[in-house]
């Protein structure tokens, strides 16, 4: 990341200004992805730009960001304390017939268990 892009996003105060960077230079920004989820994570406190981000480059391709995917959802869980953002979250990563899979999400997945236990009761697992 060269210094001028580093020191504006060092001035993000909540993650919009790295989402943004991010979704207006997807495909182009790959090489320094690790460095702006870091960013994103540093600043977003509440979680809803990491969140966002999340969700979108599920959906841009869910393979090639793979990695920044499972990292901004690790953060999400653990920023989205009034739960706000993660139903979102968990729809996108895991589609809308989720509960289907449980079983086989809660074995296999432990982002997904994660988020699960987040928003159900304890003994709904």
């Amino acid at each position: 990341m060269d210094q001028e892009l580093k020191k504006e996003l060092t001035q993000d105060p909540d993650g919009l200004l790295t989402y943004e960077y991010i979704a207006n230079h997807i495909g182009t920004c790959d090489d320094i992805m690790k460095e702006l989820v870091d960013n994103m994570i540093l600043v977003d406190q509440s979680g809803q730009f990491v969140v966002s981000a999340a969700r979108y480059l599920t959906a841009i391709d869910p393979e090639l960001y793979a990695e920044p995917i499972r990292t901004l959802a690790a953060a999400a869980i653990d920023k989205d304390r009034e739960r706000k953002y993660l139903p979102d979250l968990l729809l996108s990563l895991y589609g809308d017939d989720y509960a289907s899979r449980l079983d086989e999400l809660n074995e296999t997945d432990d982002i997904f268990r994660r988020i699960y236990k987040r928003l159900t009761p304890p003994n709904a697992l």
